[in-house]
């Protein structure tokens, strides 16, 4: 790679390919053989493949990583040696590190970095690659805060990196359905959305207290690197290796982990962008003595339900919008045949319009109107929106693409960051169960409770800082 200074003054890579261009652009005798006649049909040059590392190799990382065999692997990244243990042997000639900050600053051939941290360290990485220049893949819910998805957005568009958040559906067929059907007018004005998920499947209750005994580190995992910027406690199994999403310094709950999914198409179909008011409620516990366990906010509620209210916007009339999990579940519809599933097993959406209701499953897939008959009934629109090559299992590839061509992926920043806020709010009002916060979406302020607004912008541990 050649490495040159950018506008901002840092420096951003040059291919081998766009340098060949540019040096040959004034020669007028220059002989062209055509990549497939050195390489075959289907080969792509080294020069043409992108420079990757991965933040967080253990869980979803290695499965983001299968998706992009066909770049170089140049560089991975995670805490726990023995948990990434058996993706360092997947590719062996990656470089390996504990450390994200000294992989960015020692690694200079690194074009774009993938990050598939815990949702409390999202922020923090990503801001420095794209600070950095790199181009950026980072899972979801895009960061741990509303104020930290509203950063990573400016950011991103200031340095001109691509961007590409980890929720596949964005890339499948059926969220572009559910848009299409939308738009076309399938259900007319929608004026109320209803959405579930079967999370959580991991331990999560508002009553569980953070362990108190402290078990050694294992020698294998950096405990410190793995808090980065939430508070300090001494390290317990209890917190891994997935079960850090029912705890609110490090994880996003069930709304975080599966909004981004469940909603998605909801978000693109009614071009949301900010409620003006966010309202819930939680299970609660009760002792067998009566007598009722409050909230700690060590760990999510077991099950919530969240009402997102949006104004009328772009010739679409006002939405209420209502969210449930833990086993919580929207009225079943009187026209949904009898031993009809609801969604899928995951979770799923019901709109609801003036002239009739559309359902589908997690990430939009089985679009039907409802009652079937009046699926039947629909001639469907021809398809307006550009389709992802093999749909959410192109996502990581359309990232790629965009990154080699400069046009922005599907779920970039500019789309993924405002709506991670909507999905963060949702948890921001679990904190203040039975009230409703009037949000100020464009100035990022809660206007009825200071207290709330407090938690728009988290804290961080001394050391760590955005």
């Amino acid at each position: 790679m050649l490495d040159k200074k950018n506008s901002n003054g840092f420096k951003s890579q040059v291919t081998r390919r766009k340098f060949l261009k540019q040096a040959v652009a004034g020669t007028t005798a220059f002989t062209i053989i055509p990549r497939y006649v050195l390489g075959g049909k289907g080969y792509i040059a080294p020069s043409d493949k992108l420079n990757i590392a991965c933040i967080g190799v253990g869980g979803m990382g290695k499965d983001n990583l299968k998706m992009c065999v066909d770049e170089n692997i140049v560089a991975l990244c995670d805490v726990d040696d023995d948990y990434s243990a058996p993706v360092y042997e997947t590719y062996p000639d990656a470089k390996r590190y504990r450390d994200f900050r000294k992989m960015l600053e020692q690694q200079k051939d690194i074009d774009a970095i993938i990050v598939a941290t815990p949702d409390h360290t999202h922020a923090i990485v990503a801001m420095m690659a794209m600070k950095m220049g790199k181009h950026v893949y980072v899972q979801k819910p895009l960061t741990h805060s509303v104020y930290e998805s509203r950063l990573l957005t400016e950011t991103a568009r200031k340095y001109k990196v691509m961007t590409q958040m980890g929720n596949q559906g964005h890339s499948g067929e059926g969220v572009r359905l559910v848009c299409e059907w939308i738009w076309d007018g399938a259900i007319g004005e929608v004026h109320e959305v209803y959405a579930w998920t079967n999370r959580p499947v991991w331990p999560q209750g508002i009553e569980v207290e953070r362990p108190k005994e402290t078990p050694p580190v294992p020698e294998t995992m950096d405990w410190d690197l793995w808090l980065g910027p939430a508070p300090y406690r001494p390290y317990h199994p209890e917190y891994l290796p997935a079960k850090w999403r029912g705890w609110w310094d490090f994880g996003t709950g069930s709304l975080g982990d599966m909004g981004c999914h469940i909603l998605d198409p909801l978000f693109w179909a009614l071009k949301l962008k900010y409620p003006v008011s966010v309202e819930g409620c939680t299970s609660t516990y009760w002792h067998k003595f009566f007598e009722k366990t409050e909230p700690n906010f060590e760990r999510y509620p077991r099950s919530s339900i969240v009402r997102y209210k949006f104004p009328a916007r772009e010739g679409m009339p006002e939405v209420k919008v209502h969210w449930y999990d833990g086993g919580m579940m929207p009225p079943r519809p009187d026209d949904l045949e009898q031993g009809r599933m609801m969604g899928d097993e995951d979770g799923g959406l019901i709109f609801v319009g003036d002239k009739g209701k559309l359902m589908c499953g997690c990430y939009g897939k089985n679009p039907r109107l409802i009652p079937e008959v009046k699926m039947r009934e629909y001639q469907r629109p021809s398809p307006l929106i550009p389709r992802v090559p093999d749909g959410e299992n192109g996502h990581e590839k359309d990232w790629i693409r965009a990154c080699k061509d400069g046009n922005p992926s599907c779920a970039n920043f500019d789309y993924s960051g405002p709506f991670s806020e909507m999905v963060l709010m949702g948890n921001l009002v679990v904190r203040f169960p039975n009230k409703r916060l009037l949000w100020d979406g464009l100035n990022m302020q809660i206007t009825n409770d200071e207290n709330a607004n407090a938690y728009v912008k988290r804290e961080y541990r001394e050391g760590w800082s955005l």
